[in-house]
């Protein structure tokens, strides 16, 4: 998959969200070099902004429809109904407008991978020891048991087992889980607690979700 961005903080939250959904994802900072990538590695998909300076994503669009049929979602800033139909008509598979939810991109990115037969039906499971997190289900399994987590508890878990042995910062999973650029560090503080509550034997005494100091927190192997 493929994220053509020249916004860095847009692309950073997308291709994070993407590759917490479990996809392989490569990333570019403008239409010239998302092309050259797709030249060299083509992609299952392509995330690509409208507006961009240089080549913009309606150019994009066009040349990657004339040279093959992947599927693409549009990302800008523009609302107009106008701006939609063009770029639909230009072959874009999808239209989001900016601002949008992470999560949501990321269930249309999954809804036209399944519908084009570009994604395997069996549903992605990140497994840790007795901790089973299945993206598809949308369900955490700890020695058999369904945890009932509400589903920003159900992202930060699939987020930190995704990547074990990663320090990050309150400021990190607010962008990379919550999709915010700004907002109260508290927020990450009080899910982190009531997830250990959760996951851990002894939330008092966490070895799995454990706290970095001066850091964040780091998800440990069981």
């Amino acid at each position: 998959m493929l994220v053509v961005e020249d916004d860095v903080t847009v692309r950073e939250v997308v291709v994070s969200y993407l590759r917490a959904a479990g996809h392989d994802v490569s990333e570019a900072p403008d239409g010239a070099a998302g092309l050259e990538l797709m030249q060299r590695s083509p992609a299952d998909l392509v995330v690509l902004d409208l507006m961009m300076p240089g080549i913009d994503g309606l150019e994009v669009c066009r040349r990657l429809r004339s040279g093959g049929d992947v599927p693409i979602v549009m990302l800008t800033a523009l609302g107009g109904e106008q701006d939609r139909v063009v770029g639909l008509e230009l072959g874009a598979d999808d239209y989001v407008t900016k601002p949008f939810s992470p999560r949501e991109l990321v269930l249309r990115v999954d809804s036209i991978l399944r519908r084009t037969g570009r994604t395997s039906e069996e549903p992605a499971l990140l497994t840790d020891g007795d901790l089973v997190v299945d993206a598809a289900r949308h369900e955490a399994v700890l020695r058999g048991v369904v945890l009932p987590l509400t589903g920003r508890e159900f992202d930060l878990l699939r987020h930190l087992v995704a990547h074990p042995g990663r320090a990050f910062s309150r400021d990190d999973l607010l962008r990379e889980v919550w999709g915010w650029t700004v907002g109260d560090q508290s927020t990450v503080t009080v899910h982190v607690r009531r997830l250990r509550e959760k996951v851990e034997a002894d939330p008092t005494s966490p070895v799995r979700l454990v706290t970095v100091w001066g850091v964040g927190y780091r998800w440990e192997t069981a």
